[in-house]
């Protein structure tokens, strides 16, 4: 790829990763095909959320940033930025903010730049314990870690700055999202998918202790791409907005769920973690009212209708897309 400017209508960052490549596939539902994904794969299993979308061609993120000029043409219609450390346990904040601020700040800089607009992902983990409420207001914004941190800081950032881009800026702070493609996820993967694998292979699905009262606000990634495909069609709503269905539900209510679905299991209690005292938010609910004043007005998946959705993607396809042959490969 040394032929000079490139011309590409959508760039994905993160476009291997889970939400990134749900985005894709709901880019190529919309007849969006010429795109490029800009990834890192040095987690070599993230290539098989490749396999079943349609793109112009991929790179990694390094060059990409590096050579953004060239990326970035006037045909460029959009950059959806998905990519990111998200990892709520990584203690590097070197890293972290290397990943999530210093490279979204460069990326967001060359866009303006060139009057591309950018739709970026933030992060509900902004808002902390969520003492003081879960709307997109500064006041309620508390990280407890250097993740949660690093999406703070380029939310501020953007706020600062907003004032001055000449075309759209729009991030979206996800609540806990799940669903199809975040195998390669480990320990960061859904609730969903580690009950999925521990009831399949153990009969067991483990809850931490109090994890009835644990109540946060999760979203089915189906949900994510569309609140996304909305920004990326309506090219004069800016700002920062949650990305939740405004409903706080239980982790039983997860697994209890799946045990219906699967027809076998049952729930055990663990000790919760000590690691994880005091970062862990026990609530969530996101407050939707700014993202529907906007004009988003589709329904959010329930989620016992979102965790059946998924589970056919776990049972029958190991939980990925399933990769179709199209007639121009014939």
């Amino acid at each position: 790829m040394v032929k000079g400017e490139e011309d590409f209508m959508i760039v994905v960052t993160g476009g291997a990763g889970f939400i990134g490549s749900n985005i894709v596939r709901g880019l190529n539902r919309t007849g969006y095909t010429d795109i490029l994904i800009v990834d890192d794969l040095s987690k070599g299993e993230k290539c098989r959320n490749l396999n079943a979308l349609r793109f112009s061609d991929y790179v990694d993120k390094d060059f990409f940033l590096n050579h953004a000029d060239r990326f970035l043409s006037r045909k460029t219609e959009a950059v959806i930025h998905q990519g990111a450390c998200t990892d709520t346990m990584e203690h590097d904040g070197l890293k972290m903010m290397a990943l999530n601020y210093e490279y979204t700040k460069t990326l967001f800089e060359k866009a303006m730049k060139k009057k591309i607009r950018f739709i970026y992902a933030s992060s509900a983990s902004v808002y902390g314990n969520g003492a003081h409420g879960f709307s997109e207001d500064p006041r309620n914004e508390n990280p407890l870690n250097v993740y949660a941190f690093s999406k703070y800081l380029f939310d501020a950032y953007l706020r600062k700055n907003r004032a001055h881009c000449p075309v759209q800026t729009a991030g979206l702070r996800y609540f806990n999202v799940y669903g199809q493609q975040e195998n390669h996820k480990g320990r960061m993967a859904s609730t969903v998918y580690h009950f999925y694998h521990q009831l399949k292979e153990t009969g067991e699905a483990r809850l931490f202790e109090g994890s009835d009262k644990f109540l946060r606000d999760f979203i089915y990634v189906d949900d994510v791409v569309e609140v996304n495909l909305f920004l990326l069609d309506h090219p004069e709503i800016s700002g920062i907005y949650n990305c939740g269905t405004g409903k706080a539900e239980s982790f039983t209510l997860i697994a209890r769920t799946l045990t219906e679905l699967m027809g076998q299991g049952k729930l055990k209690t663990v000790p919760f973690p000590e690691e994880l005292r005091g970062k862990y938010q026990s609530f969530t609910q996101a407050e939707t009212t700014a993202l529907r004043k906007a004009g988003y007005t589709r329904p959010f998946t329930e989620l016992k209708e979102g965790v059946s959705l998924y589970y056919e993607y776990l049972d029958k396809h190991e939980g990925f897309f399933p990769y179709e042959v199209r007639e121009e490969e014939l």
